[in-house]
């Protein structure tokens, strides 16, 4: 097993975390966790690239449409009524192609984190996916809003500000997609010695 404190994660801010101007926010937060950022670039995603970087497999895709299905019920709302049809498959489809179109409408700013249990610490600082089950302190519960009823009414993504890899292997996956080994820096930070 991997020593705990060699874990990397990769997280990007997507265009509403650009736009809004949080950049230096989240790399602060970050940073003040005592996790270390070896890699970072602003760039302008291709759809080819975005449409790459989420799966195709059809089960993350139904998964998609069943986490949307449980949203909709959550609130009351009939999801047939919504997208004509009830089908998970069809609906993570839909999902996911908004999604494509909201990650290349801005720039957005990838980056490698290392650090102990860094997948793990990187989704609790970024918060829930849902912003409205976000708690308060995390990215999303703190700058967040959106919905995604409303993001899905609207033929678009959610803005939740944040990507970050769900486990190990999907951070193995997109550190080879998105960064050259040229791109990624280690080094040693001055606390390292007393934090862990």
């Amino acid at each position: 097993m991997l020593n705990p404190k060699e874990e990397k994660t990769v997280i990007l801010i997507k265009p509403d975390g650009v736009k809004r101007g949080l950049i230096g926010e989240i790399v602060s937060r970050i940073e003040k966790r005592g996790l270390k950022i070896i890699a970072l670039e602003m760039f302008q995603p291709t759809k080819e690239q975005i449409d790459d970087h989420y799966p195709k497999d059809e089960n993350w895709i139904k998964r998609l449409g069943d986490k949307t299905k449980k949203n909709y019920k959550d609130y009351g709302i009939e999801v047939e009524q919504e997208f004509g049809f009830n089908d998970s498959l069809e609906i993570g489809k839909s999902v996911r192609g908004w999604l494509i179109d909201y990650m290349t409408s801005g720039p957005l700013v990838k980056m490698i984190i290392k650090g102990i249990h860094s997948v793990d610490m990187v989704r609790k600082i970024a918060g829930s996916t849902m912003p409205a089950q976000a708690e308060m302190g995390t990215i999303r519960g703190d700058f967040s809003v959106d919905d995604a009823i409303a993001a899905n009414r609207n033929k678009r993504g959610i803005h939740n500000i944040i990507h970050a890899s769900e486990t190990p292997e999907e951070a193995e996956h997109e550190i080879k997609f998105w960064f050259s080994p040229e791109e990624i820096h280690d080094y040693k930070r001055a606390e390292e010695d007393i934090m862990f």
